[in-house]
């Protein structure tokens, strides 16, 4: 019979002696992190006041995330995740939304919150590095492990502040229910079993790392190896040491793993699968030929998830098929379901106004637990009693979805509508491409202009990567697809779970400190790197055609 809390599926490994987690420097048994769990857990309830009961956790993936995870599930706590990344007053306002009653963090992590009004008393903060930390766990060893009796299946387990890729930070609720039923479905929709070593380099914080990997790991009996923060050039060796079968990813860590030097003895590793979302196809298949480990391309969000189902024979590109009939692509003006994409030879569309729509489910609004106090962003995601993802999709004639962007990545040029999602993919095929990220800027005259932002090698420059002849030999690239505009960075901006910012990066449009090359003329693309004159220009052009207002 499943599980249907957290805490049962913890619970139910106490006595249980296959390794649990795993760093450099030592082990513990799944007995063991249920013990030290129920230490941190009787210390949580200990510490709890009136109101919600949330505790902050603000650490790299260490092992005290693992039990405060597990600490929570049996206090009936629900885990904040606080973005390490974030600054000023963008983290006191995260923080502070999210009415904490406890933060569990360390030294560095204190330091980042000096002087910030969160709304949680420095009383209250558990330092894992200071002394009366150590001293305070003893003082509560050897809890016997229960949990706490208002602990259900609607308990909520944690607050998942969104990567904040496309606007502001949302903290999206997850219950100890759906956060059960998920490691039960993704361990065997990943193939998460017993003898797996999971590998964990995405983030604690994000929904990446706890719905694909620490939940299935729990509920098959896996082991968990972490490691503090997502490193290309630790990847391999970490995954060696730890003997890893599977991990997580983002495709830009992809991009990041696939930008280190070969050796030809990269295959020499235990490595079979992992899942992760916007890897390229490209991507996919190098890093098959290279380590020997297949990307599971999936569908999902911290909002919401199953709503689309592997099938095995999917078509490169293809997410899988609905896993309910609700789960369609309509018209989001309309409601009317699209129209089956044509597609031509290269996979593009060739009926983008009639095929692509919103990815939605008909019956999901029951399912959506929303967002923290957060009412206009509640009522965003859940319209007509529909549960829309804001994400955008189209459908082949076989049934095959496909994802097709964000709500935004679609651009308007010369009267088309152009797929940054397939530029983008394009972009990343390039040797030289560490990572891409492609958007709409306005166009002086009217409508828009495409542009892009790329990372490099701290070794190469814009010019040896010859984009225009590169871009020339791509034969599925539109003739409105090229960038206007290239950005070209060493270190383009990300969200702390390795996402590219593109909402930040379409707002600076060309007037960043980054170089930024363009393209103003017809024909072959030709980029000139911009001047502050040739900036200046541009302005110009905006106000003289009246489009001030439209100006990055």
């Amino acid at each position: 019979m499943p599980h249907e809390t957290i805490a049962d599926l913890l619970l139910a490994r106490s006595g249980d002696d296959h390794p649990g987690l795993l760093t450099r420097e030592r082990s513990w048994t799944w007995d063991e992190v249920v013990d030290e769990s129920a230490a941190r857990a009787a210390w949580a309830q200990e510490l709890r006041t009136d109101g919600p009961f949330h505790i902050g956790v603000l650490l790299d993936n260490v092992p005290e995330y693992i039990f405060w995870l597990g600490a929570a599930a049996l206090a009936g706590a629900a885990v904040v995740g606080i973005n390490p990344t974030r600054r000023g007053a963008e983290l006191e306002r995260e923080v502070r939304h999210t009415d904490c009653q406890v933060i569990v963090t360390d030294r560095a992590g204190a330091a980042l919150l000096d002087g910030l009004d969160v709304g949680v008393d420095r009383d209250r903060f558990l330092v894992v590095d200071a002394p009366p930390y150590a001293s305070g766990l003893a003082a509560r060893a050897r809890h016997h492990p229960a949990s706490a009796p208002d602990v259900t299946a609607a308990t909520r387990m944690l607050l998942l502040l969104t990567s904040g890729t496309t606007g502001t930070s949302k903290a999206a609720i997850c219950s100890q229910g759906r956060l059960a039923a998920l490691g039960a479905s993704n361990s065997a929709k990943y193939d998460i079993t017993r003898k797996d070593t999971c590998y964990c380099p995405m983030p604690l914080f994000h929904g990446n790392a706890l719905m694909a990997l620490w939940a299935p790991a729990l509920t098959a009996g896996a082991t968990i190896a972490l490691t503090p923060s997502f490193s290309a050039s630790g990847f391999l060796p970490d995954v060696r040491h730890f003997g890893a079968t599977y991990f997580t990813y983002v495709g830009k860590a992809i991009g990041y793993i696939l930008a280190r030097p070969e050796t030809g003895q990269d295959a020499d590793n235990r490595l079979t699968h992992a899942f992760g979302t916007e890897a390229s196809p490209e991507d996919a298949g190098l890093f098959l030929e290279r380590f020997g480990c297949r990307l599971v391309e999936g569908y999902g969000s911290s909002e919401g998830s199953g709503l689309l189902k592997r099938v095995a024979e999917a078509p490169p590109g293809a997410l899988g098929m609905p896993a309910r009939d609700a789960v369609r692509i309509v018209h989001p003006t309309t409601r009317q379901t699209c129209s089956p994409a044509e597609l031509d030879p290269y996979g593009r569309v060739r009926n983008p106004e009639e095929a692509i729509g919103e990815i939605v489910d008909t019956e999901g609004a029951a399912r959506f637990e929303g967002y923290y106090n957060n009412d206009a962003a509640n009522a965003e995601r859940v319209r007509h009693g529909w549960y829309w993802t804001g994400d955008l999709g189209y459908v082949d004639r076989a049934g095959y979805f496909y994802f097709a962007g964000r709500s935004g990545d679609w651009i308007r040029v010369d009267g088309e509508n152009i797929s940054a999602l397939l530029t983008e993919r394009i972009l990343r095929r390039h040797p030289g491409v560490v990572a891409a990220g492609v958007f709409g800027v306005p166009d002086p005259r009217s409508g828009d202009q495409v542009m892009a932002a790329v990372e490099i090698a701290d070794a190469t420059d814009f010019d040896t990567l010859d984009l225009p002849g590169f871009l020339d030999r791509q034969d599925d690239l539109g003739s409105k697809g090229a960038p206007r505009f290239v950005r070209v960075s060493h270190a383009l901006p990300t969200t702390g779970s390795n996402k590219l910012r593109k909402k930040e990066m379409q707002l600076d449009g060309w007037r960043t400190d980054d170089p930024v090359y363009r393209w103003a003329g017809r024909g072959r693309p030709v980029y000139t790197l911009m001047t502050d004159d040739d900036k200046a220009a541009l302005r110009g052009e905006f106000l003289a055609n009246g489009r001030a207002r439209f100006l990055p």
